[in-house]
């Protein structure tokens, strides 16, 4: 049971890193810098996530999920909603028992676990599209 549990907070935490956000190198050294400046400079730069088109660059997935091909995060994708879909399922028959609701024994922590899946299913399917785009 540890080893999934250890499985399923690693894809957790490698789905979180989808939405990892830069931090800015001018915040540490300067007090103010004014919006305009920082902008222009902000767009300009290699750095930017700013873009043109229908889709981002790979590199708005983090420094994990840029890397992983969609052929993998669809898969991922599709286990995390099935996770999701079987706890929340086992939660509403657990529900039935009667006098369960009152004492609070349907709460389970693994299908509370199982639950927070649905979330990063659609993070990773749509680092999934993302990477399809890009070729990957």
């Amino acid at each position: 049971m540890s080893k999934l549990i250890v499985v399923i907070l690693s894809l957790y935490v490698m789905a979180i890193s989808a939405f990892v956000v830069p931090t800015n190198k001018l915040s540490s050294k300067v007090a103010f810098v004014p919006s305009s400046l920082f902008a222009s400079e902000e767009m300009e730069g290699e750095d930017s996530m700013y873009w043109e088109g229908e889709y981002p660059p790979s590199k708005v997935l983090g420094p994990l999920m840029s890397k992983m091909p969609s052929q993998l995060l669809g898969p991922i994708s599709g286990l995390l909603l099935g996770i999701c879909v079987v706890s929340c399922y086992q939660s509403g028959q657990l529900q039935l028992v009667p006098g369960a609701v009152a004492s609070g024994s349907w709460v389970k922590w693994y299908l509370v676990l199982g639950s927070f899946m649905g979330p990063l299913a659609w993070g990773t399917h749509v680092a999934c599209w993302i990477q399809r785009k890009n070729g990957m």
